[in-house]
């Protein structure tokens, strides 16, 4: 059972996510989450991932945030994009 989707963030320091389905991808400056809400993008200095729990849908990110963004669902194919 997933968890709903909640961020918490300290002092820029450490970042708590609830209702992640996957960690897309991660580094030191950035962490990709998929969430209940859509691609969560996590950017920072030292990001390192302390707590991962995709069964329970809880990740925790230690390090300096800078900006947390999400990315837009993308809708049905390129043609249907471009043909409106």
């Amino acid at each position: 059972m997933q968890l709903p989707h909640r961020l918490t963030l300290n002092e820029r320091k450490r970042l708590s996510v609830t209702g992640v389905s996957e960690v897309v991808s991660f580094d030191d400056t950035a962490v990709v989450l998929r969430t209940e809400l859509g691609t969560l993008v996590i950017q920072g200095q030292n990001l390192q991932l302390k707590t991962l729990s995709v069964e329970g849908g809880q990740v925790v990110v230690d390090g300096s945030v800078s900006a947390l963004h999400y990315e837009e669902p993308r809708t049905g194919g390129w043609l249907r994009r471009l043909m409106g």
